[in-house]
């Protein structure tokens, strides 16, 4: 039986770090799917289902948060797990993205590119075996 190459979903404005991350995880044999605002992840998100979504929360047009409201109340969108890598460090903002159900919060300063992919990995992992 062939592998399912895993899709994932980066929603990320930033054009260096979004240029990184992609080919960081093509490398590790993913395929990725890129946008660069929110919008354009609930339009996507119509039409595809991917095994994870890499989650910014400054975006334009609509925030991560705003994404993630969206999923959860449109039946349309596909509701892969969600983490979110984002420069909004405080308590609360970590609270509300748990809240709106992502498996992972990670703070863009506090966690290297490596180590980002190292948890991506793991995670797609786990959940496989689940599947």
């Amino acid at each position: 039986m062939a592998v399912k190459t895993q899709k994932i979903l980066l929603v990320e404005d930033d054009p260096f770090l979004s240029a990184l991350l992609k080919s960081k995880l093509i490398k590790e044999g993913f395929e990725i799917l890129h946008v660069k605002d929110g919008e354009e992840a609930i339009n996507i998100l119509r039409d595809i289902k991917p095994d994870l979504i890499l989650l910014d929360i400054i975006l334009p047009k609509k925030s991560g948060f705003e994404v993630m409201e969206a999923i959860r109340t449109d039946p349309q969108l596909s509701d892969g797990p969600i983490m979110i890598i984002s420069n909004l460090g405080q308590d609360s903002d970590v609270q509300r993205g748990k809240e709106l159900g992502a498996v992972e919060y990670f703070v863009k300063a506090k966690i290297s590119i490596d180590e980002l992919i190292g948890k991506i990995k793991e995670f797609l992992s786990s959940e496989e075996e689940k599947a």
